[in-house]
């Protein structure tokens, strides 16, 4: 009894790399889930002055508040308990979590020491599957060398050597979007995408499943984007190499452009918008968390008026997609909400349907100018240009690019990879 009883907690551990920001999320997260029965955080050196300096970096958030207040309610008494200070021990709400202090390079840490079957790396500096588990700089395939049977990291692959094309055992996955694309038998290096790319794949995904806006002739996207720790505080010289200027001038002060690979992302996980030649671009504000995805998107309308994409059919298509969605993972409404209002909010998107709008237009083809068409088709039209009919819609969807959104639908796809290992 006592030796599956070990058996099963070894089963049900779960491995963080890095408490940073989506790390000390993702440990909130599966503490308030207890699917994982111990979690083990590898933090690889020394924090302060010891094991309570580690414990008060993951109770005390400036986003968030208190973990168990944050959890569980203004009154909420405090969940974490220090237990062995040499070996790292903590309890937090009863799932013990113990701190790894020693290996920086993923390949040396001892995942499989502690039973630990799947890591989530959340250091964001590993985004390469291709670059083998031994390197000395590390690798995310390291984790597997360590003992785990797959890896999921919380940040979009990226690929330094474009002459080398993407593994067969690496793949995007977005909870609520493609997760059941996971196979065990081949995956072994799993990306959970960008928190913009999971809030724009879930607003993408009604309109492609809607007969009457699945035909998307253009699609652009801005996202007005909390910052994040890649920018500096105050401005700051650039490294060597560094190509965005921008991102090294001070967060407190400045609206700041910058570029997102959300739209690379995007076709990854929803191939279908490949054809679409989506453009996307990101906007940093001096905000904590809170961001906002404003799509735009442009539609052939139809020659019957009743039929043609309008704010009020868009409207219902989300209302709906909302209430049908088992998940919840999106939500949609009407009231009149600022950024404030969405803290923690646990959706992948919420609609801001009062603020969507649609406009129809004409544009003018000159059909002279479409390639491959034969002359004598050209010849045939009476009029050289034509006037097509277009509903030009956008479309604003909040999401909580830090815990709410991105690190929870994370938690969702993680326990999904687990439950499905072989």
């Amino acid at each position: 009894m006592a030796k599956v009883q070990v058996f099963e907690n070894k089963k049900l551990a779960l491995g963080i790399n890095s408490l940073g920001r989506i790390g000390k999320l993702t440990l909130w997260h599966h503490i308030n889930r207890k699917y994982f029965k111990e979690i083990f955080v590898n933090q690889g050196r020394e924090v302060g002055t010891g094991l309570d300096s580690i414990a008060q970096t993951i109770e005390k958030d400036s986003t968030y508040g208190l973990m168990h207040k944050f959890l569980y309610g203004i009154k909420a008494e405090r969940i974490i308990q220090i237990v062995d200070e040499r070996q790292g021990k903590l309890l937090i709400d009863g799932i013990p979590v113990t701190i790894l202090r020693e290996a920086r390079n993923p390949a040396d840490i001892p995942w499989r020491q502690h039973g630990v079957e799947i890591v989530v790396d959340c250091t964001g500096k590993f985004k390469d599957p291709t670059i083998a588990s031994d390197n000395k700089s590390g690798s995310i395939r390291g984790h597997l060398h360590g003992g785990a049977k797959v890896v999921i990291n919380s940040s979009p692959f990226k690929i330094k050597n474009k002459a080398v094309s993407m593994p067969d055992d690496a793949v995007t996955l977005i909870y609520g979007i493609n997760h059941t694309a996971f196979d065990p038998k081949k995956h072994l290096v799993v990306s959970a995408a960008s928190c913009t790319t999971t809030g724009l794949a879930h607003m993408i995904k009604p309109l492609l499943e809607n007969e009457e806006t699945s035909n998307i002739l253009t699609a652009s996207m801005s996202t007005i984007h909390a910052v994040t720790n890649t920018q500096s505080v105050l401005d700051s010289v650039p490294k060597a190499g560094e190509k965005d200027l921008r991102k090294k001038r001070s967060i407190l002060d400045s609206i700041i452009l910058t570029s997102t690979n959300a739209a690379q992302a995007l076709a990854e996980v929803i191939p279908e918008v490949q054809s679409i030649g989506f453009m996307a671009d990101s906007i940093r504000i001096p905000a904590s968390t809170i961001s906002l995805i404003v799509l735009n998107t442009t539609f052939q309308a139809r020659g019957n008026k009743q039929m043609v994409v309008n704010t009020k059919m868009l409207n219902e298509l989300y209302s709906k997609a909302a209430a049908s969605n088992p998940d919840k993972l999106i939500k949609f409404t009407m009231e009149q909400n600022v950024s404030a209002d969405l803290f923690g909010v646990d959706a992948a998107v919420i609609i801001e349907g009062q603020f969507n709008h649609t406009r129809t237009a004409f544009i003018n083809l000159d059909i002279a100018q479409i390639p491959n068409l034969p002359v004598e088709i050209v010849k045939s039209f009476p009029e050289k240009i034509m006037k097509v009919p277009v509903v030009h819609a956008k479309i604003f969807g909040w999401y909580d690019n830090e815990y709410g959104s991105y690190t929870n639908r994370m938690g969702d796809l993680t326990v999904h990879i687990h439950k499905n290992l072989l």
